[in-house]
């Protein structure tokens, strides 16, 4: 029988937003990381190299892998490609709007049928139903999205390019160099965009990897876009896409004490069925979950449950946690 592959990041350790008090470093120290690190600020695009302030927050010293420049600097150099990338990403936001029409409806329609004085046990059957018919939409959307994503890089071999074998060969020279791989928040899109683009994680492979807000919403099965105080009216969470699955099981929500409704029951419980069984981990300051061989080993945050209750200063253990591979659902 033949032995069993390594696991390209040993070690994954997923942050809440690093604030006025970052304990990134405190996380650095406790995984024995010392060395240079290599450090991706791609999600805050345009100010991605003003780095002076958060390299000093980590406590080693850092490389700044100035994907977003270097995305620039593909995009100025191979109009070809860059014109079937551009025609890609309208389709995928596209996409996305069209997904969102579908959940918005859905979500009228739940709450339509949740105010009619009928039988308690029947609204908990539609109840279900609607959970169902979201976590359809989302694994469908999940699906077609993959779909694209797959059919471009079938067609466009980005890593034959030569401008972006250039960067990667660049990019793989200083990870060579370093211990880790620290990645920032910011604009998810861009960040896993540009991570994807220049294969960061094959390049970083075998190095432990330490992630906060988007950077940690990327590295999982899904990234879920929420924010029940929007300043435009209301919202609805919607999967924006498959993230890069390094860290199974969970849903990442950064920030909840800005984003998130916790003492609306109904909704924590319905949102928590619908992304079910991945475990919903909300991520304050000071909150972290630790991979190692892709299983969690140790985690302090906010989980919420199937049942609505918000566990504040929850503690995951091992045994409380799997690894789903993400299914259509049947309605």
């Amino acid at each position: 029988m033949p032995a069993a592959l390594p696991i390209p990041h040993p070690t994954i350790a997923l942050l809440g937003p690093q604030g006025p008090g970052p304990d990134v470093a405190a996380v650095l120290a406790e995984l024995k990381i010392r060395g240079r690190v290599g450090l991706v600020r791609a999600g805050f695009q345009e100010r991605e190299a003003e780095d002076g302030a958060m390299v000093a927050s980590l406590g080693v010293p850092a490389v700044n892998l100035l994907l977003h420049a270097r995305g620039v600097e593909v995009f100025r150099g191979d109009a070809e490609f860059t014109t079937a990338y551009q025609a890609r990403q309208q389709r995928l936001r596209n996409m996305q709007a069209l997904y969102r029409i579908r959940l918005e409806k859905t979500e009228e329609a739940e709450h339509a049928i949740s105010v009619r004085y009928v039988d308690p046990e029947l609204l908990a059957q539609e109840e279900k139903v609607a959970v169902d018919q979201f976590r359809y939409l989302d694994v469908d959307h999940i699906e077609r999205c993959t779909a694209v994503r797959d059919a471009f890089e079938a067609k466009w071999t980005p890593g034959q390019r030569p401008l972006i074998a250039r960067h990667r060969a660049e990019l793989a020279a200083q990870l060579a160099e370093c211990e880790a791989l620290v990645i920032a928040g910011g604009h998810v899109a861009s960040l896993m965009n540009r991570m994807t683009l220049f294969d960061v994680l094959a390049l970083a492979a075998g190095k432990p990897i330490i992630a906060w807000s988007a950077g940690a919403m990327m590295l999982t099965d899904r990234v879920v876009l929420f924010h029940d105080y929007p300043p435009y009216g209301s919202d609805i969470a919607q999967v924006l896409d498959a993230g890069l699955g390094i860290a199974p099981g969970i849903v990442v929500l950064p920030d909840p004490k800005r984003r998130l409704k916790m003492d609306a029951r109904a909704g924590i419980q319905r949102f928590a069925r619908r992304m079910a069984p991945a475990t919903c981990v909300a991520m304050d300051h000071g909150a972290r979950v630790i991979f190692e061989q892709r299983k969690i080993v140790r985690a302090l945050g906010t989980r919420l449950t199937t049942q609505g209750v918000v566990e504040m200063g929850w503690i995951g253990t091992p045994s409380r946690f799997s690894s789903p591979t993400l299914t259509r659902m049947k309605t």
